[in-house]
């Protein structure tokens, strides 16, 4: 799988040639500490490319999770709704928040590598 990242700290894995994966990074969970609260968006919902699709709240902070791309929610981490907790134990595993149907894949380009994004936060 092919995973790509956002300024804002969202990853996008391709599971396949036209649906990702939607998660934050283990660098962004670390930021917002434990997560006590994930509301996640509806299937079925066109998402757009830097525009808000969830809601997370920490002990810290709320914060809103963006789409790294357009496309469509095929389906969402009921898992992550039911205990946010799994985003801090797993961020980049268990604790995606959701799934898109991507509009154009070539917009993928646009976006970090792990290299990059890695040398981005330092």
């Amino acid at each position: 799988m092919t995973t790509y990242f956002t300024a804002d700290h969202e990853y996008i894995k391709m599971e396949s040639a036209d649906v990702g994966i939607v998660g934050i990074t283990h660098f962004a969970q670390d930021k917002l500490g434990d997560l006590v609260y994930a509301e996640l968006p509806e299937v079925g919902a066109k998402v757009s490319a830097g525009k808000d699709v969830c809601v997370i709240e920490s002990v810290k902070a709320a914060a809103e999770v963006k789409s790294p791309v357009e496309g469509e929610v095929v389906a969402v981490n009921q898992a992550v709704a039911d205990d946010p907790t799994l985003v801090n134990s797993d961020p980049e595993g268990a604790g995606w928040f959701f799934k898109i149907r991507v509009t154009d894949a070539a917009k993928l380009a646009g976006l970090m590598d792990k290299a990059t994004y890695d040398k981005s936060i330092g």
